[in-house]
């Protein structure tokens, strides 16, 4: 019987591939800049979840700890990249594609623009303590 926090989670992956069978279309279609907020706030939702679960493993399981925390890494990465693939997508309204200095500024561009970029800051600074440079560049490097 799955305790009540894996039954969370077999819920939460379920509601996902349950958006994904229902919202991506099956043809070309780029996504559009509010469902790459919501892809971004899930990845660093599961980042934070590895986090806590790498912090408990630690003391009593270090090999378990150490695939947490490269996994950890690789979940920033991806948020990172769709950080990038916000940024490169057209706003809905104009079209156009803002510029990368605006988000470096914290410039709201109006919801949910800011909010990504003011919790990828965020998030950032909690990463940069963390890792180490060279953990965050290399995306192959296993502990």
């Amino acid at each position: 019987m799955p305790t009540a926090s894996q039954a969370e989670l077999a819920y939460a992956t379920e509601a996902l591939e349950f958006h994904r069978a229902i919202t991506v279309p099956a043809g070309p279609v780029a996504a559009s800049r509010s469902e790459l907020d919501g892809l971004h706030r899930h990845l660093l939702a599961v980042y934070a979840l590895c986090d806590a679960h790498t912090t408990r493993a630690q003391p009593v399981a270090r090999t378990e700890a150490d695939h947490l925390r490269a996994a950890r890494i690789r979940v920033w990465q991806a948020a990172e990249h769709l950080h990038a693939a916000f940024h490169a997508a057209p706003c809905a309204d104009t079209g156009r594609i803002p510029s990368r200095e605006a988000c470096r500024a914290r410039l709201p561009q109006g919801a949910p623009e800011l909010g990504l970029c003011r919790r990828h800051v965020e998030a950032a600074a909690r990463v940069r303590r963390d890792h180490t440079p060279a953990e965050l560049r290399n995306p192959t490097a296993r502990l």
